[in-house]
């Protein structure tokens, strides 16, 4: 696998297409952080960190409104293996005018992009998601 952090997209857009209420991607440092600003920004519900599984696993469980409708209705990842964007805390694209997110790998962590401009940090732009 090349890209881990895109397949790790690609599991939680296909199971939000199907309805589940929880996708299993096996853990990372960085996949934690992504599911970390994912949780505090009200994206999904929480996640889990399974140990004993081998290899251990991160269980996000995925969030839907009071009738069913998708919280998550686009995740797309911005910096590629190939193609790495990166960009300064003044050219950080705000995600639909503030109502989604731009997911930044910084010096200081992975930060979303509201914490990127209170810190004053860029970075390496990972994903948007709205």
């Amino acid at each position: 696998m090349t890209d881990p952090i895109a397949d790790m997209l690609t599991r939680i857009r296909n199971a939000v297409a199907i309805e589940r209420r929880r996708v299993d991607i096996p853990l990372s440092r960085v996949k934690k952080g992504i599911a970390e600003i994912l949780k505090k920004e009200g994206f999904v519900s929480e996640y889990q960190i399974l140990e004993e599984a081998r290899p251990p696993l991160l269980r996000i469980h995925l969030k839907y409104g009071p009738d069913g409708e998708k919280v998550i209705n686009k995740i797309e990842r911005m910096s590629k293996p190939g193609r790495r964007k990166y960009a300064g805390v003044h050219e950080i694209p705000r995600v639909m005018s503030g109502m989604g997110i731009m997911i930044v790998s910084t010096s200081r962590g992975i930060l979303s992009d509201r914490d990127c401009r209170q810190l004053n940090v860029g970075g390496e732009l990972l994903c948007s998601v709205q």
